[in-house]
């Protein structure tokens, strides 16, 4: 018998995501490890670098753990910025089937 797939854990990020957000948002993300993730990015406003370093390490650590870390959405400014900054989340986010 297969084992069941866990339920996803959804992770709401704040709208600004600066400096002072990324110690926070690195906590968020610890609470939930060992868990499947979905990270709604549609409320934020303006991210910062490091924050998006901190969600990077999220998704790799999640990989690595062979849990799902996606994103359901996210607004303009989340993909402007990353784009921006060169990050490429485009694999990360949650396909319609």
């Amino acid at each position: 018998m297969a084992p069941k797939k866990s339920a996803s854990k959804i992770l709401s990020l704040a709208p600004v995501l600066d400096l002072n957000e990324a110690t926070t948002l690195h906590g968020k993300l610890m609470g939930l490890r060992g868990s499947n993730i979905v990270v709604d990015a549609s409320a934020v406003e303006r991210v910062g670098a490091l924050c998006i370093q901190v969600l990077m390490a999220g998704a790799k650590s999640w990989e690595e753990d062979k849990q799902s870390f996606t994103f359901s959405k996210v607004s303009d400014a989340f993909t402007k910025t990353t784009q921006l900054i060169g990050v490429n989340i485009d694999h990360l986010i949650a396909k319609e089937i």
